[in-house]
């Protein structure tokens, strides 16, 4: 099921992961971000991971990079980067968030990137529930 947001689409692929697909050439705002962590209160009652298909080009304001990823529940991150320029954006945030310990691995969509994702955000998600 897709959900439109104000600078990004939503698919539900389960009732415990959600593909993230943001406008091109956004910027996302921390008013973005929140709107998102509303979306995903909204909809996860439980442990959740998100699946972020990074095929469009965007950045995250400062603020923004401070507060996404910052949902209680969220378990497991699988970022899907299709070139360099979009893995730098994902590598600086990471960098910036370390304290977080986020559990986050990247994939390449080039080499069928997004089933493995999914197939990795399974088995995490599998290991936080059972």
């Amino acid at each position: 099921m897709k959900h439109q947001l104000s600078f990004a689409t939503i698919t539900l692929l389960s009732s415990s992961i959600a593909e993230v697909i943001v406008n091109k050439d956004i910027e996302i705002s921390l008013e973005m971000s929140e709107e998102l962590e509303a979306f995903l209160t909204d909809k996860f009652s439980g442990a959740f991971g998100l699946l972020v298909n990074k095929i469009n080009y965007y950045d995250f304001s400062f603020e923004a990079k401070l507060s996404i990823g910052s949902h209680a529940n969220l378990k497991a991150i699988a970022i899907v980067n299709y070139n360099e320029e979009s893995e730098l954006v994902t590598n600086s945030i990471v960098n910036l968030r370390k304290i977080d310990g986020w559990n986050l691995k990247s994939f390449s969509g080039i080499d069928l990137g997004w089933q493995q994702a999914l197939t990795w955000l399974k088995k995490e998600l599998a290991t936080v529930s059972g």
